[in-house]
């Protein structure tokens, strides 16, 4: 695999795009969070305010990573998806670098076990770690639990200048 382009886009996702992150998702967040059909996709991509989307892409245009933000509840909030193909190889943390330095606070829902499976029938790798090593805390009480998985709220602030 050649070198990946990491590019931004602020506009509307196009079918065939829309069609490669209905997959990523479900080929790489757990079973419990797929998504049934590419319109049930669309609504929760449709229901995103002020979202802004970054991806990993190769020299055919494959997209091997997505980095989206958008507003919720007045935060800032955001989604990281890689494709098993580049886990450990410094990707997600340059997309999360990228958001850093554009956000002063970035707040995710993060599943913190390996209980869950994929769709390939793999254990899913909680990237609890990788947050926590990029600086982001864990906020003791706050979980997400529905009657298929339970999540962790993680948050990230810049640091006060000293």
């Amino acid at each position: 695999m050649k070198d990946l382009l990491i590019i931004d886009q602020k506009t509307d996702l196009n079918d065939s795009i829309e069609i490669a992150l209905f997959n990523l998702w479900n080929n790489e967040y757990p079973v419990n969070l797929n998504y049934p059909s590419l319109e049930k996709f669309d609504k929760y991509l449709s229901g995103l305010e002020d979202v802004t989307h970054t991806f990993i892409l190769d020299e055919n245009i494959k997209i091997f990573g997505w980095y989206f933000d958008f507003i919720r509840e007045e935060e800032k909030w955001f989604g990281l998806i890689l494709d098993s193909a580049i886990h450990g190889k410094g990707y997600g943390a340059k997309m999360m670098e990228r958001a850093m330095a554009r956000n002063t606070e970035l707040n995710g829902w993060v599943i913190e076990n390996d209980d869950y499976l994929l769709k390939n029938g793999a254990k899913y790798k909680s990237p609890l770690g990788f947050y926590e090593k990029l600086g982001f805390s864990k906020i003791e009480g706050v979980k997400l639990k529905t009657s298929s998985f339970e999540a962790v709220k993680m948050k990230w602030r810049v640091s006060p200048a000293n």
